[in-house]
């Protein structure tokens, strides 16, 4: 069983349901309006301890009901609170997401207590941080605490997992403490401002993120897959063909559930993106975040594990 740390966001998610996104400008009736549990590290934490990983928390949640929530929800599904933080000042995150008939979203995103996390309390959790097999991060809280987590982490032989989203620079420092990352299409030509549109592209793009330290690149392409490339393999890594209900946690569960089966040496990272695949292609078939998350016997079930 590994061990995961997430470091990230804890949100309240709002979802409302309508025909097509607008427009600059326009207003459509909402046909219903739902709330669950989200944010990208809540959403990977969950991810992870329900494919079978053991796993700690890293984040921070207002002094209110939402934070109540989201503490005794992480805690209901069995992970490890310890470093979740209260925040005085600021109240719990929450996300707007807009969500059309084929499935696809618009999400905004106010951070509240995400903000609030600092290279100093990353410090004081020196300690939990060295027990850790995998840690993962999101762009969701501050970059200055990845850094540092992530530094402790290669110190202590942790392989650290970057899911740089929503994207923006990404300082050379950190790159060089990352050995996995995991954009998508749109992320990575934020990122290093290379349009992905071909395979020689993702190419492109994979070689910017070796030069700059990292191990292994992912390019998430939705329903066309995963592109892999590592010092072993560079290749596309076909998607499990579904029809998506809600996209919100696609990516989200595919990270959580390929480090719950991923080996600390990334020897099996081709087997752990097809199980993180197959556990994404059930979460798109839900409506929700949390709520659309499969367990570790639903993708063995479907998928014949």
């Amino acid at each position: 069983m590994s061990n995961v740390g997430v470091l990230g966001s804890i949100n309240v998610d709002t979802t409302l349901h309508v025909d097509r996104i607008p427009q600059p400008g326009e207003t459509i009736h909402v046909q219903s309006k739902s709330s669950a549990g989200g944010g990208k590290g809540a959403n990977q934490a969950v991810s992870a301890i329900r494919n079978g990983a053991k796993v700690k928390f890293i984040g921070s949640v207002g002094k209110d009901a939402d934070g109540v929530m989201m503490r005794d929800l992480l805690k209901a599904e069995g992970i490890d609170i310890e470093c979740v933080l209260e925040d005085e000042k600021n109240s719990t995150g929450t996300a707007t997401i807009l969500l059309d008939e084929e499935g696809q979203n618009s999400i905004l995103v106010y951070p509240g207590s995400n903000d609030s996390i600092r290279k100093s309390d990353i410090d004081e959790m020196k300690e939990e941080l060295e027990t850790l097999d995998i840690l993962i991060a999101q762009f969701e809280t501050p970059k200055e605490a990845t850094l540092e987590a992530f530094k402790i982490a290669k110190e202590n032989e942790v392989i650290t997992i970057l899911n740089p989203a929503p994207a923006s620079e990404i300082a050379s420092e950190l790159l060089a403490v990352t050995d996995v990352i995991a954009p998508n299409e749109t992320e990575a030509e934020v990122l290093t401002g290379i349009k992905v549109e071909s395979v020689e592209d993702m190419h492109k793009v994979a070689s910017y993120f070796h030069e700059k330290g990292v191990s292994v690149v992912l390019i998430t392409l939705g329903s066309r897959g995963v592109f892999l490339s590592s010092k072993d393999t560079e290749k596309i890594i076909p998607a499990f063909k579904v029809k998506p209900v809600d996209t919100t946690a696609a990516g989200d569960t595919f990270i959580g559930s390929m480090a719950s089966k991923l080996k600390v040496d990334l020897s099996n990272i081709e087997e752990a993106i097809v199980y993180g695949q197959q556990a994404s292609s059930i979460a798109v078939q839900k409506p929700g975040a949390i709520p659309s998350i499969p367990k570790e016997d639903e993708v063995t079930r479907i998928y014949n594990l």
